[in-house]
């Protein structure tokens, strides 16, 4: 079986050798990128399962290359690296795209650990050929437009899927209404911000236990909603 791929992104060179030897020994095949500029190039060419990627770099900066990367691809987990403590910098980077961040100096068990969960929840079906996100006991197929909770299929509208794949497929980042009208419901849609709440009520009474006190589907106030993990 081949190892897992991770790009580190860093321009720091200590940083970046130690994190690709504890990579390396962990299993898992590491390459590094110091420039910013050359960043994407190197995401085409690797094709990496997970990307480590420093805040502040020369050429682009990570933020930059965040919301680049995401353009590109929502499937591929990005981890910040980031030797700012400002929850700025942690809100902005969860909201282009980042599904997780860790403030240098981290440890190396930390960030192990945070690299298995967030690869955990990339979980592709190799067998099967299709992408698959699990959350414990919800399953989201996004080839096959399915999802089961507990085993068991739950029948969703086409919007409502697609309005859960994408948050799901981003877990952690804050979208707003008019964001997920945009991504969900298209440029054209004329319709209020209303809609994007009434649809989040409906997949709550599906997925969670307790729809009015919901684990993943995440009201942030006066903005809109994220997907927790």
């Amino acid at each position: 079986m081949a190892a897992e791929r991770i790009l580190i992104v860093e321009d720091e060179s200590a940083i970046a050798e130690f994190l690709r030897t504890i990579l390396e020994r962990e299993g898992f095949a590491a390459e590094i990128v110091r420039d910013g500029d050359l960043v994407l190039a190197r995401v085409d060419a690797f094709d990496p399962a997970l990307i480590l990627l420093d805040l502040m770099l020369p050429g682009r900066d990570g933020l930059q290359l965040c919301q680049a990367i995401r353009q590109r691809s929502v499937y591929i987990p990005i981890i910040m690296l980031t030797a700012k403590d400002e929850d700025v910098d942690k809100v902005v980077g969860l909201e282009i795209g980042a599904d997780d961040y860790i403030t240098k100096p981290f440890k190396t068990r930390e960030l192990l650990a945070r690299i298995r969960a967030v690869l955990r929840l990339a979980n592709h079906d190799t067998k099967n050929g299709t992408r698959r996100l699990v959350f414990g006991e919800l399953e989201i197929n996004l080839d096959g437009h399915t999802v089961k909770l507990e085993g068991q299929e739950i029948s969703l509208t086409p919007k409502e899927f697609d309005l859960l794949a994408l948050l799901a497929s981003n877990p952690g980042r804050v979208f707003g209404r008019d964001m997920l009208l945009e991504r969900v419901w298209g440029y054209d849609f004329e319709g209020e911000t209303r809609t994007v709440d009434v649809h989040i009520q409906r997949l709550r009474s599906h997925i969670e236990p307790d729809p009015h006190e919901p684990r993943h589907l995440v009201t942030v106030r006066n903005f809109g909603y994220k997907f927790e993990r």
